[in-house]
């Protein structure tokens, strides 16, 4: 069985859209269209069993009225292979949050996604931690960007310095840093976060980016870990705390499968990055 813990689909009639604004702002190629059906299309390919959709609010006014598309889509896309996630805003109602991520406790729905970049509050904020702390306490996971995201340079919203306050003040057990602890800040990460309590996935980390055609490279282009570096880093953090993951669109997922099967790690390691660590954490049964 193979997990992919972090993709991101759009609705169908604006997906393609919304996907190709965001493949200029950062100058990588997308591998579907953003939609529900690019992804599965994508996961057959790759004979993938599941994949975790994960939303970005980008205003609280989505909060609410996304959650509730994926309430309502929840057991739909799961009959498919899709485990849908809810997300948070950092400016969403801070007398609300907790009623808001019971409400999709409630409904099945196991955790939830934030951005530091795209909702402009760094991961240490007030405003973020108290939705880290919420949802801890509800026994939700928490998916956050860690590192710097490639289509932002203005600053690292979501650094190593900011986990460590993090996992120092909350201790949260269910957090998630994508892109293998700190996307672009892979020696931070190594040096002062590999080893402690928390989750990295493997999302838009691992192998060549593939440019945009026609656009020039951003300063970040080239810098995903080789399989080598990744070996080592997950050997360093624990393949028990190493979630496979893509990030699609803007991984291809049968690339990226191919990538980690070719690693040094062991078949043990390996199956637990692929399957058993997203298994227990979704507390889904083989």
């Amino acid at each position: 069985m193979i997990i992919d813990f972090h993709t991101h689909t759009f609705p169908e009639k604006i997906s393609e859209k919304v996907v190709n604004n965001l493949a200029k702002e950062s100058c990588t190629k997308p591998f579907t269209n953003g939609s529900i059906s690019g992804l599965l299309s994508s996961m057959k390919e790759a004979g993938l069993d599941y994949s975790v959709n994960l939303p970005v609010m980008t205003s609280p006014e989505q909060v609410e009225k996304l959650n509730s598309s994926f309430i309502q889509a929840k057991e739909e896309l799961f009959l498919k292979g899709i485990i849908a996630f809810g997300g948070m805003h950092p400016d969403y109602a801070p007398d609300k949050i907790r009623e808001e991520l019971l409400r999709l406790k409630s409904a099945g729905i196991q955790g939830i996604k934030i951005h530091p970049a795209y909702q402009k509050y760094d991961l240490d904020h007030p405003k973020m931690m108290k939705i880290i702390d919420i949802a801890s306490e509800l026994d939700m996971i928490v998916i956050t960007h860690a590192g710097i995201d490639i289509g932002i340079y203005d600053h690292d919203y979501a650094s190593v310095k900011h986990v460590l306050k993090i996992l120092k003040e909350i201790a949260p057990p269910k957090l998630v840093l994508a892109h293998m602890g700190g996307w672009g800040c892979w020696e931070d990460v190594e040096r002062d976060l590999a080893g402690a309590p928390v989750y990295f996935d493997t999302a838009f980390s691992i192998g060549a980016i593939t440019p945009l055609p026609g656009h020039d490279k951003r300063p970040y282009l080239e810098e995903n870990m080789s399989v080598e570096n990744f070996s080592r880093m997950a050997k360093k953090h624990g393949c028990d705390k190493i979630l496979f993951a893509t990030d699609s669109p803007w991984q291809e997922q049968k690339d990226v499968v191919k990538l980690v099967t070719q690693s040094n790690l062991s078949d043990r390691e390996k199956m637990l990055i692929f399957e058993k660590n997203a298994l227990h954490l979704l507390k889904l049964h083989k």
